[in-house]
């Protein structure tokens, strides 16, 4: 379920404000309401991965060094960043069980707190491990907030924006910062999800043809898109598009004013969080 605390407020201030929480770095976003302009847009990759203690004392960090993050604002939501997450289908579902669907492919504690979102657009459920230090250290600060896994924002943005494409298969790919997401999405439907680690260009392009070949895909054929902070230039691109005939890049696609073009391929997840 998306996590909700709330509190009694009637006063407006029209902005938003969106978090990406991860070991592996920050983003921070916040969007003036009235104006559908984005206001501030920053992210910041650690220079290694932390645990989620270190990663909490530079959330703590940045809100003492960022004014625009001590605004007031209508909602504050709180996206968690990491690999501890999995697809369950809703008649199979029960929220007693939670920590039984993780550990079958994550590595979890006894003392994890679990929770888990809806998926808009499909009939399953995405059960994750929060952040909760995060979480708490954002109720002190704000109050009242949400918060969901990052990947319950970026397959629903997917299967949105494919909505129409009710005969055909396409092949996401969500370059990330040590890491990188695959939706594969066929006649507007999920087929598959899953998160991948990497250090090299040669572990993405492995973790990718593997994953083709495991669906069935044809190179010559399927349309893979490239989105998050992949650029035509890159490594990346080009590894694909040595193996797989149609590789692309993949704007983001939504009507707030932003002043900063770099924007158009990066930030993906926190720009379709509002």
């Amino acid at each position: 379920m998306i996590q909700t605390t709330s509190t009694l407020q009637n006063v407006k201030y029209n902005k938003k404000l969106s978090i990406q929480f991860g070991l592996n770095g920050l983003s921070f976003c916040v969007l003036d309401t009235l104006n559908q302009k984005i206001l501030a847009l920053e992210s910041m990759p650690f220079d290694k991965k932390c645990n989620p203690y270190e990663a909490l004392e530079r959330l703590m960090h940045y809100f003492d060094a960022r004014m625009y993050l001590q605004d007031k604002f209508d909602e504050v939501l709180v996206m968690h960043e990491n690999n501890l997450s999995t697809l369950v289908p809703n008649t199979i579902f029960n929220e007693a069980y939670l920590a039984d669907y993780l550990k079958f492919n994550s590595k979890i504690l006894q003392s994890d707190h679990l929770s888990f979102d809806g998926l808009e657009f499909e009939n399953c459920k995405n059960v994750y491990v929060p952040y909760v230090n995060a979480n708490n250290y954002i109720y002190d600060a704000f109050g009242s907030f949400t918060y969901k896994h990052f990947s319950t924002v970026l397959i629903e943005t997917l299967l949105k924006k494919e909505q129409k494409n009710t005969n055909g298969s396409t092949l996401y790919i969500h370059l990330g910062y040590k890491h990188f997401e695959i939706v594969a999405v066929r006649n507007a439907k999920l087929q598959f999800y899953n998160t991948f680690e990497y250090n090299n260009v040669q572990d993405f392009a492995y973790y990718t043809l593997f994953t083709v070949e495991q669906l069935g895909y044809d190179t010559e054929t399927i349309p893979v898109a490239l989105i998050g902070k992949a650029i035509a230039e890159d490594e990346y691109y080009k590894i694909l598009y040595k193996y797989i005939r149609h590789v692309s890049i993949s704007k983001n696609q939504n009507s707030f004013n932003i002043d900063n073009t770099d924007t158009e391929y990066s930030n993906f997840t926190i720009l379709n969080s509002f």
